[in-house]
């Protein structure tokens, strides 16, 4: 699925194996990813609900659904579907990680905290997961905590950018800001946007300014 036509096509084909199977759950999740990349955001629900009710133990689909709710900033949507994955799949490690996120968004820092550990506990190369754990540490006053996590994410993927915000955000905390400049413009280059009120910080420290 290079392009639109091949996805086209990859739908056609998928349609035409539920008219002969409408029972296949990774038939409907597949189709359900498939409108999902064709943005068509009301057949893929439908997909993945249909795809968790034919199979349900199939916890991707509980994280599309998520996902979607998500999408719609329904966070109380999206924590209830990730629970049902880990319910379908107790040591899947994305929804733990989409649990501390929903939780990190309520302001529940501790819960975060809790799940991301999980998360990182299913899978230690967890990177966003590892980031997210840096920003639960960092709200809740834990500044080294904050850092060493951010530091493990960029370790892994060098140029994740919400782990260079964490790093620029604890470094202006500590009041290093050639630190927290370096890694500023590291979560810039990385397409990632640092908040203006963080630019305009440290535009006064920078050697041009």
């Amino acid at each position: 699925m290079t392009d639109n036509k091949s996805t086209d096509e990859y739908i056609v084909e998928l349609e035409k194996k539920l008219e002969k199977n409408d029972q296949c759950g990774n038939t409907h999740y597949n189709l359900g990813v498939a409108y999902l990349s064709k943005r068509r955001i009301e057949d893929a629900e439908r997909e993945f609900m249909k795809a968790t009710e034919c199979s349900p133990t199939l916890a991707e689909g509980f994280v599309q659904l998520g996902g979607i709710a998500l999408h719609r900033g329904d966070l109380d949507d999206c924590l209830r579907y990730n629970l049902m994955a880990t319910k379908a799949r107790p040591r899947f490690a994305v929804p733990h990680g989409n649990i501390g996120f929903v939780f990190l968004q309520k302001g529940d820092v501790d819960k975060a905290i809790d799940s991301l550990r999980r998360a990182i506990r299913f899978d230690s190369q967890f990177v966003q997961a590892i980031s997210t754990l840096g920003s639960a540490y960092f709200m809740s006053g834990d500044i080294e905590g904050g850092i060493e996590e951010s530091l493990k994410a960029i370790r892994l993927q060098p140029k994740f950018g919400p782990a260079h915000n964490n790093l620029c955000l604890a470094y202006i905390e500590k009041g290093e800001f050639a630190k927290a400049i370096e890694h500023c413009d590291q979560a810039l280059a990385s397409g990632y946007s640092v908040p203006q009120e963080v630019l305009d910080e440290l535009a006064p420290h920078r050697a041009d300014g």
